[in-house]
């Protein structure tokens, strides 16, 4: 194989859920193709350096080997090795979320009680 599509690449290294998200994050500018916004249809080859932002956190990642398929979680991992500032800078994001808390300020407490229930209705007007 001489490359792929960077979508493709990007679902089957498990990335993204589809290959649809892949290519909307390529349009949007968070796939990065060694230092170059990269499109859907940019070839990756291995040796490349990909950087890949989405909802959970930033990458900065070598492409070890290709796959025009989706496989098992254990496969995919192979197929790319992070860099050591990347997975530096993941750890203080997660550890920075963690101090944080809920983003709310109140620890979720489940389901409210019967004495909860009256006083939302009470305070919403409702009987």
């Amino acid at each position: 194989m001489d490359g792929t599509r960077i979508d493709k690449w990007l679902w089957a290294a498990r990335f993204f859920k589809t290959r649809e998200l892949a290519s909307k994050a390529c349009e949007m500018g968070r796939i990065e193709s060694n230092g170059l916004r990269a499109k859907p249809a940019r070839e990756v080859r291995a040796g490349d350096v990909l950087r890949i932002k989405n909802e959970a956190a930033e990458w900065e990642i070598e492409v070890l080997s290709l796959s025009h398929q989706r496989g098992p979680a254990s496969v995919a991992q192979t197929m790319y090795r992070e860099t050591e500032a990347s997975i530096e800078l993941r750890r203080k994001a997660t550890e920075e979320r963690r101090l944080l808390g809920p983003l709310d300020g109140a620890p979720s407490l489940g389901r409210p009680s019967k004495r909860d229930r009256r006083l939302i209705h009470s305070f919403s007007g409702r009987r």
